[in-house]
């Protein structure tokens, strides 16, 4: 990174202060600060899970096949979600929104890390873990009823049919949720934060080629930009993604 975190956020606040309808895409580098490991990242879950093909614990076939193996990395993942707190930039944006300028979030995360800080208006494309379906009949279950199976049982079966309930969670192979609002809403942004995220995963890293504004890119590590014009890439911070914003959000306040 050519210019420093001051320089950058000296930049991002005099266009935030011009913008009124700002969008957020999120990713998994946003919920490292608050203890989750980045999926894809060199200490991620895949990468402490599984030696070869580590995208077997979230393909829907292999699900299908031995939902046990998915269920072993499950109560892992729910303990950890179940004792973290949003961090800075959660909370920064969750600001945002109350403050009338930040239009929506589209998160890749499936923590409810959103929620948690106060925001109303996220698009979880990728599902929630806060909610359960009986792959068999479509009986749902709420976070508590299915927190409670998944630790009680190898593989909670449903009440109703016997079947096999699943997270509300998009697998590989499965469509993401709520593309079309997703779309719309960064084709009408006047400034997008792409935070936390590589964009290798599509259709997630399809969306900034539809934005007809600024575009702040904030994520440690490599990033894909091929599908963002180069007139649109406003800011590109390599840096902590908490560090970062806890610097503009004082930036502002100056302001």
């Amino acid at each position: 990174m050519e210019e420093n975190i001051e320089t950058l956020t000296q930049q991002c606040a005099e266009a935030l202060s011009k913008s009124r309808k700002v969008v957020l895409l999120s990713g998994a580098g946003m919920s490292t600060n608050a203890g989750i490991p980045d999926f894809r990242g060199p200490n991620g879950v895949y990468k402490r899970k599984m030696k070869t093909d580590p995208e077997l614990i979230f393909d829907i076939d292999y699900f299908r096949q031995n939902p046990k193996f998915f269920y072993e990395f499950h109560r892992e993942f729910l303990h950890t979600i179940n004792t973290i707190r949003p961090t800075f930039s959660h909370h920064f944006f969750a600001e945002l929104e109350k403050k009338g300028v930040l239009k929506g979030i589209i998160t890749q995360n499936i923590d409810a890390l959103h929620q948690k800080a106060g925001s109303k208006k996220v698009f979880e494309i990728h599902g929630s873990t806060w909610e359960s379906f009986c792959t068999h009949c479509g009986q749902r279950y709420d976070y508590d009823l299915s927190y409670e199976k998944t630790f009680k049982e190898e593989v909670p079966h449903c009440d109703k049919c016997g079947g096999i309930i699943k997270p509300d969670i998009v697998f590989f192979g499965e469509n993401v949720k709520y593309l079309y609002e997703c779309q719309a809403l960064v084709e009408d942004a006047d400034l997008l934060f792409v935070v936390g995220s590589s964009l290798t995963v599509t259709p997630a890293a399809f969306l900034p080629s539809m934005c007809h504004g600024k575009i702040v890119i904030v994520n440690k590590g490599e990033i894909s930009t091929s599908y963002i014009s180069p007139r649109r890439l406003f800011i590109r911070a390599d840096c902590d993604i908490d560090e970062f914003f806890k610097a503009l959000d004082k930036e502002l306040n100056h302001r």
